[in-house]
């Protein structure tokens, strides 16, 4: 990892960075100045020039580059992206709760936890940061984007650990709240237990053959026409464990994009969201010892009757 960077956050981001290599005994470096390096390492799309002669890449002691300096090994260099215009989620993130360790929030719909690829001024982690003046608020654990609730964050790092911990360790207690379409065949309550791996190059997770690593309890809540109101209660965390378990009963949550198939959506239809949230969230806080218990207020629409 890094040194603390030069350079203070922009719009709640933290720098970029990006570390010369080293060069061995004897060798030549492949690149004569900074420059050849940044130009060789980052895409065409950034504008390394552009940036250069800006004065946006800086040493470990804030100075800016002007891509002439000779190349240095093991050098960080930082920078901040240029930021790409966002759809803005129509949607408010609300701050359930903060205190001087942490900052709990109902996150929306369609809102990413963190930045990621497109999403970055529109995610939870970065309007919380601008919302409360907190730079080094750091997410305890996260919430797909497509799905809602309870969500916690750390407010300094030093604190990042032990509230982590707590969701690593299985310590929490998660209740989800989804509407998907109902089966009277199926008998409820139910325990799905199973296999769930998601490899990088795949938008969705999928049920393999092998040591379980995922359970979830599923209960029905109410009825209404085709559509159920369900309580999902994970005993693990895997990525898109409920929405696997779920779709994988001939149940897929409303709205999901992802199970069974993948279904293209515009950037800017918030028309349909995912019927999934993280309802109710409770733990014990493993700095004070206090029980911690937050429920979600965004409400779960039912969809329309053959949707």
């Amino acid at each position: 990892m890094p040194p603390r960077s030069p350079l203070p956050q922009r719009h709640g981001l933290d720098a970029a960075w990006i570390r010369t290599p080293g060069v061995g005994p004897g060798d030549p470096p492949r690149w004569a100045t900074m420059g050849d390096f940044l130009h060789s390492r980052l895409p065409a799309r950034a504008g390394v020039a552009d940036m250069l002669a800006a004065g946006t890449f800086v040493d470990k002691n804030g100075r800016s580059l002007d891509g002439s300096e000779p190349f240095a090994p093991h050098t960080f260099v930082w920078f901040h992206r240029p930021l790409a215009p966002e759809e803005p989620v129509p949607f408010p993130l609300t701050v359930l709760d903060a205190d001087e360790h942490v900052v709990v929030v109902d996150k929306p719909h369609f809102m990413a936890t963190t930045p990621r690829g497109a999403h970055v001024q529109e995610t939870a982690l970065i309007k919380a940061r601008i919302m409360l003046d907190l730079p080094e608020l750091a997410p305890a654990h996260r919430l797909d984007r497509l799905t809602a609730g309870v969500l916690v964050f750390t407010t300094r790092r030093e604190y990042r650990g032990a509230y982590a911990g707590v969701f690593q360790e299985g310590l929490a207690h998660k209740e989800y709240e989804a509407i998907a379409p109902y089966d009277a065949s199926l008998e409820f309550p139910r325990r799905v237990v199973n296999r769930i791996e998601k490899r990088r190059d795949r938008l969705q997770a999928e049920v393999v053959r092998g040591e379980p690593n995922a359970a979830t309890l599923i209960e029905v809540m109410e009825v209404h026409e085709e559509y159920a109101r369900y309580r999902l209660t994970p005993r693990t965390g895997k990525t898109h464990q409920l929405r696997v378990h779920m779709a994988g009963l001939g149940l897929p949550i409303a709205g999901d994009s992802l199970y069974p198939e993948v279904r293209a959506v515009e950037p800017g239809d918030f028309s349909d969201p995912l019927r999934l949230v993280a309802r109710r969230l409770s733990f014990t806080d493993p700095l004070t010892g206090a029980e911690r218990d937050y429920t979600s207020a965004v409400t779960l629409d039912w969809p329309s009757r053959g949707a």
